[in-house]
């Protein structure tokens, strides 16, 4: 198969992979690379695609993805890119007379325009006889001068490698803006940024027809990125304040309703209902192509299922107040207590495993305490298998974006194999409040 390079945005380095191997599920295009090849430090990546119309096909949704070339060559000098590139001049002919354009680009310092020009005039043995055409050419050629991070203190006066190729298609960073949290009506403290959620879209498959349900819905941020790509979505939370939009940074807007209603998407967003996660009213059996959510974790929101500390006390349970039953009162708040992390993500995962439909895709987030993470800590389940696991790093503590596939059936009383020492996030909003103190058999 043809070599065709992506140029990835130096953004989330360790999801660029994860990413566009679900593009590649998503958008139904093989392809191949060497893992071993990729850098964290480096945004470009050579794959191997069918052709380049699947190429294009391949990136089109990538967040994290800014272009796709079809590779031409690369050398550490300009004499050893030109070299290879007179091998093979049968490659230009398609492009002597049709309309061209250069693009000169730098990663990890900024060219002058000056030195643009100069490279430039420095392909002008491949002969190109049409004309220049800024806007719309038929051909794009793209030239980019590798030097290394943008925010190396020394940069370096001679490039790492010089790429060169024709543009074929871009991904949709565009998106990003158009979804910026400070844009939206409604806001709230939990709301997950754009580019993330853009990212988990795009984790879970969500496509046209697909049902994708977020079980800590918050004010809706996943709602309206998976809704974006066509997919039909709901979401529940315990807490319908935020929902409704009576909680959060932008009050007496309608809630999520009024982000639904700002990007058109009412018609994609099926419903959003409050409920306790532990005691959902859904039917048995599979019946989502993903699952989207961000646990609160007690940083900001802490985690809540409904129950008394002291057990159940049928005395209060049916209490009359003013001649109503308590729990039938329009301002009845039904009991919370503590939603403990561990336990939170272990019945996530049985809920998953059972409301998923086989090749459906549960995608979440999992806050660890950095230097303490072991692969271990994630709890497994035996119908469903690791896709991938980002780390999103925040100093003393860090959070995961796990993606996980449902890949048989559930059989029996499967559940969910929670690890057997402490995880890292076991207890995690404690931690976190503490300044992430050593957990000692006294503070255990």
């Amino acid at each position: 198969m043809p070599l065709f390079l992506v140029y990835f945005a130096h953004f989330h380095e360790e999801f660029r992979l994860p990413e566009l191997d679900s593009l590649s599920v998503l958008e139904n295009v093989p392809i191949a690379y060497d893992p071993a090849s990729y850098s964290p430090e480096s945004p470009f990546l050579l794959i191997q695609v069918e052709s380049a119309a699947q190429a294009v096909k391949l990136v089109r949704r990538g967040i994290l993805i800014r272009f796709v070339l079809e590779y031409w060559g690369s050398g550490k000098t300009y004499d050893e890119l030109f070299s290879l590139l007179k091998q093979t001049p049968e490659r230009w002919s398609d492009y002597m007379t049709c309309s061209f354009k250069f693009t000169v680009d730098g990663f990890g310092r900024s060219l002058s325009q000056e030195e643009k020009i100069s490279v430039i005039e420095s392909f002008s043995f491949m002969a190109f006889k049409g004309p220049i055409k800024m806007k719309n050419p038929d051909a794009e050629f793209f030239v980019c001068e590798e030097y290394g991070e943008p925010d190396n203190p020394l940069p370096k006066e001679t490039p790492k490698m010089i790429w060169f190729g024709r543009l074929l298609g871009q991904g949709s960073r565009d998106l990003i803006d158009k979804f910026d949290v400070k844009k939206r009506k409604y806001l709230g403290n939990t709301t997950m940024d754009a580019e993330l959620s853009l990212v988990m879209a795009n984790q879970a498959l969500a496509r046209n027809g697909a049902l994708v349900y977020d079980p800590f819905v918050g004010t809706g941020s996943f709602l309206l990125t998976c809704s974006h790509f066509g997919a039909y979505s709901m979401g529940s939370d315990i807490d319908g304040r935020q929902i409704r939009g009576t909680a959060g940074f932008r009050r007496g807007v309608d809630g999520i309703s009024a982000n639904l209603a700002q990007y058109g998407l009412a018609d994609r967003v099926l419903d959003t209902v409050v409920f306790d996660i532990c005691r959902n009213p859904w039917r048995d059996g599979p019946m989502f192509d993903a699952i989207v959510t961000d646990p609160p974790y007690g940083v900001r929101a802490g985690a809540k299922r409904l129950g008394r500390k002291n057990g159940t006390l049928p005395e209060l349970s049916l209490k009359v107040v003013d001649g109503v039953e308590n729990h039938r009162r329009s301002d009845y708040l039904p009991p919370t207590v503590p939603y403990e992390m561990s336990d939170v993500i272990g019945d996530l995962l049985g809920f998953a495993a059972e409301k998923l439909v086989v090749g459906g895709r549960l995608v979440y987030w999992l806050p660890t305490v950095a230097g303490e993470y072991d692969p271990k800590d994630l709890p497994v389940h035996p119908v469903l298998r690791v896709v991938a696991n980002s780390e999103q790093p925040f100093g003393g503590w860090s959070r995961r974006l796990v993606t996980m596939e449902k890949f048989a059936p559930l059989q029996g009383d499967a559940t969910a194999e929670l690890p057997e020492h402490a995880p890292a996030h076991r207890n995690f909003r404690d931690r976190y409040f503490s300044k992430f103190e050593a957990i000692t058999p006294e503070t255990e």
